[in-house]
């Protein structure tokens, strides 16, 4: 792709991850503004490197012509959730939001990778507005719960080092590890309402505190 000034071809993917966290984190404190539970925890985002992009075209025998429409994981948004079930949630306000389009998902949770990868995959179409008017950006959107994502980025940095050809004895215990990640899932799940409740007291009491009523000035 030499005759693509790689810089420019970047810019709407940039703007668009850099769009996108602050919409999600909004949506964060929205929830938050309402004293309500938030499915989102955390937001983070990134756009492929040049090298990233050249290694997957080559992998994946995507086309300089179809890369715009083929990868479509040039930039990424990763929502990490305290529960399983807010994964889900999240998902479900992707689908209403008119601000952009749902047009593929992959469920890695209820059907995990052989090496015991798990996390939920949105494809959207996101317009950006341009100097030469509104483009449609593919992005790729990783939610995941914290325990998911510990496991994931373990994951990620042994593949560099083994170019994904782990050892057996590492393979077999990353799969442990991985079930052992979603059992303590599972367990969070099974006293989701308690943690919340636990949560929501710690939160209004720190709001007591720094804001204390004038019969507690006294």
């Amino acid at each position: 792709m030499s005759e693509i000034k790689w810089n420019e071809f970047l810019i709407p993917y940039s703007q668009a991850v850099d769009e996108l966290k602050i919409k999600f984190r909004n949506l964060r404190k929205e929830f938050l503004e309402k004293n309500e539970h938030s499915p989102i925890e955390f937001v983070t985002g990134r756009v492929k490197t040049v090298d990233s992009i050249r290694e997957k075209m080559r992998r994946r025998f995507i086309s300089e012509e179809l890369l715009e429409q083929d990868m479509q994981d040039i930039a990424g948004i990763r929502i990490q959730c305290q529960f399983v079930e807010d994964i889900y949630d999240v998902a479900k306000l992707l689908h209403i939001r008119e601000d952009m389009r749902v047009i593929e998902e992959r469920d890695y949770i209820a059907n995990s990778k052989p090496s015991g990868y798990r996390s939920y995959h949105v494809v959207i179409e996101y317009p950006i507005q341009t100097s030469t008017g509104q483009k449609n950006i593919l992005a790729e959107i990783q939610i995941r719960t914290l325990a998911m994502n510990f496991w994931s980025t373990i994951e990620h940095s042994l593949n560099y080092k083994y170019k994904g050809d782990f050892p057996e004895e590492i393979n077999e215990r990353l799969k442990r590890a991985a079930e052992a990640s979603f059992m303590l899932d599972e367990e969070m799940s099974k006293i989701r309402e308690e943690i919340q409740d636990a949560q929501q007291y710690f939160t209004d009491r720190k709001r007591d505190l720094n804001n204390p009523t004038e019969h507690d000035k006294k």
